[in-house]
């Protein structure tokens, strides 16, 4: 039982590293978008869907034997898991770009912050997760922190529901499924590969994409667009196949805050009230929770001494 216990512990604590690393690669990640501005925002998300799965097919064909590698889609359900999560993460990825290239970084990254309070939600839903009375007030908390962004705003934020709604549902996805990361990214981006194909070949002859508006440099941050992309999502299925929804959506709060920051000091967007308020009140409920996680190891490490 012991050697299970400290197994579960680690792995365990794998999934939370994995997990802040991704968060930390993704909340940098609007300075990898920006520098490929003047590309349309939407070819930019078809470029990246099709280089993930151009980088992925390379990384399972070295590292997995062809049975191996269509495991995973002859599990009951397991095709139409991987299309939605495919729809749901290019989805995610088109309204981010365009975002971030817009001058809405700030507001991506509220939709970013709202996300953890929708993910921990889904997992007390879908996977019957229990919170304890500080877990429960760092998501009261949090709603308020939302709540007074959904106020400030004066009328529902789009982009940044949409972002938070589409990653939420995709970790639920991910996490019900609970593929083999690098396998279960192939496959979700395997099924839109012709599409996005197609859907480049008509901009790029309609003089809407790369070849007309790009220089060396873009064509540099596109080819390396698939790496970019598939590490955090791989480190992100890792740390979902480890550790509980409600852990990994207060750690996401990681990402957005870096974004916030950039968004502030590095592209000068403006800072309002509204949004300093909303700050307070979730990373209040960052503190809260991380006080939860810290309490209750040091409990079990008691109980486990005695």
């Amino acid at each position: 039982m012991g050697n299970i216990a400290l197994k579960q512990a680690k792995d365990y604590e794998k999934g939370v590293a994995f997990a802040t690393l991704s968060y930390v690669m993704w909340g940098i990640l609007p300075i990898y978008w920006k520098a490929l501005d003047p590309i349309n925002p939407v070819l930019i998300m078809f470029y990246r869907l099709a280089m993930s799965f151009v980088f992925v097919l390379v990384i399972a064909a070295i590292f997995y034997k062809p049975r191996e590698i269509i495991a995973p889609i002859k599990e009951k359900g397991a095709i139409v898991s991987f299309i939605a999560s495919g729809i749901l993460i290019s989805f995610n990825w088109g309204v981010y770009i365009w975002a971030v290239n817009n001058g809405h970084i700030l507001q991506a990254s509220m939709g970013y912050y709202i996300n953890p309070l929708i993910t921990v939600i889904f997992g007390v839903i879908f996977f019957r997760e229990k919170l304890n009375g500080y877990k429960k007030a760092a998501l009261i908390m949090a709603g308020l922190g939302v709540l007074v962004m959904l106020i400030g705003y004066g009328q529902p934020p789009i982009v940044a529901l949409s972002l938070a709604l589409s990653f939420a549902c995709y970790g639920v996805i991910k996490k019900k499924r609970n593929a083999n990361a690098i396998l279960a990214l192939l496959f979700e981006t395997v099924f839109l590969a012709p599409f996005v194909l197609i859907a480049i070949s008509y901009m790029e002859v309609q003089q809407m994409g790369l070849l007309y508006y790009g220089t060396t440099i873009h064509y540099v941050l596109i080819a390396l667009a698939g790496f970019v992309t598939a590490i955090p999502l791989l480190l992100f299925a890792a740390a979902a196949n480890r550790v509980d929804l409600t852990t990994i959506g207060f750690i996401q709060y990681v990402s957005p805050t870096i974004s916030l920051l950039l968004g502030v000091f590095v592209y000068h967007e403006t800072l309002d009230t509204v949004k300093i308020a909303t700050f307070i009140f979730i990373w209040l409920a960052l503190v809260i929770y991380i006080y939860s996680e810290l309490r209750g190891k040091s409990e079990k490490e008691i109980e486990e001494f005695i």
